[in-house]
């Protein structure tokens, strides 16, 4: 066994197996009624950049939709928050948020900004207020894609090629999936551990893109976290990048939620 093996399974095993499981609970909070908004914000996840969403984006803006698409580091929550907050700040009037994978993470911290009006989770990750990504994901067990996952140093991670090819987007050509393994974008491994701190969903209208085919995020994870926040859902049989491999049923399913339908 090699010293990267070694390495990627001490980090996976760290973040998925030290941290406290917390049992999965309904939603309590009162959540608002959905409002029809112009504009979209799109946030992509680990192992991507905002180009991830291309597909959709010229889709919904035939609807009439306004559509941005964040460009954030993924050098730790925080940071990731802050580059969607600086975007939502710039719109005008109320924004619909719509995340994808660790992107889920980002949109449920940034989604309680007061220009939010709802949240769109696109086969993504919703932990609580105090949950990690380790922890929710832990009772689910390791998905493909981790055995693909490889550190660099100072702590940041990329998938494989053959893992973007096998295990993150499995049902695209191979010239798509070269593309997404060559633009990547390295994740701060670290995100997987911090805590949230706040949970959007508790208080604003949300709905979940399910991928009945993921690889990376357990589809029965997407699941329980759909019920949880009491979302309202669309199953797509689709690997990971849902956006990518079905952009006509994901842009659809986001004009709807834009029109709090």
């Amino acid at each position: 066994m090699g010293a990267m093996t070694v390495m990627r399974g001490a980090l996976i095993g760290g973040v998925f197996g030290a941290a406290a499981l917390l049992a999965p609970s309904i939603a309590s909070a009162q959540v608002q009624a959905p409002q029809a908004v112009k504009t979209v914000v799109l946030v992509h996840g680990a192992w991507a950049d905002g180009s991830s969403w291309n597909k959709v984006i010229p889709l919904l803006e035939a609807t009439g939709l306004r559509v941005v698409s964040v460009q954030h580091p993924l050098t730790s929550i925080a940071d990731d928050v802050a580059a969607t907050n600086r975007l939502i700040d710039a719109q005008e009037g109320p924004v619909l948020l719509v995340g994808h994978s660790y992107g889920g993470v980002v949109i449920t911290e940034a989604g309680v900004h007061p220009k939010v009006a709802g949240l769109v989770y696109v086969a993504a990750f919703a932990p609580d207020a105090g949950e990690t990504v380790g922890a929710v994901s832990a009772p689910y067990g390791n998905t493909p894609a981790i055995a693909e996952i490889c550190p660099l140093k100072d702590g940041f991670l990329v998938l494989s090629p053959k893992g973007v090819a096998e295990d993150f987007a499995q049902d695209l050509p191979a010239a798509e999936q070269r593309l997404l393994a060559a633009t990547q974008g390295p994740v701060q491994g670290a995100v997987l551990g911090t805590p949230l701190k706040a949970a959007a969903w508790r208080v604003k209208p949300s709905w979940a893109v399910i991928a009945a085919n993921d690889r990376t995020i357990a589809p029965q994870q997407e699941i329980d976290g759909a019920r949880r926040m009491g979302a309202r859902t669309l199953t797509l049989s689709s690997s990971h990048v849902a956006m990518l491999a079905k952009p006509k049923e994901v842009a659809a399913f986001i004009a709807e939620a834009a029109a709090g339908k």
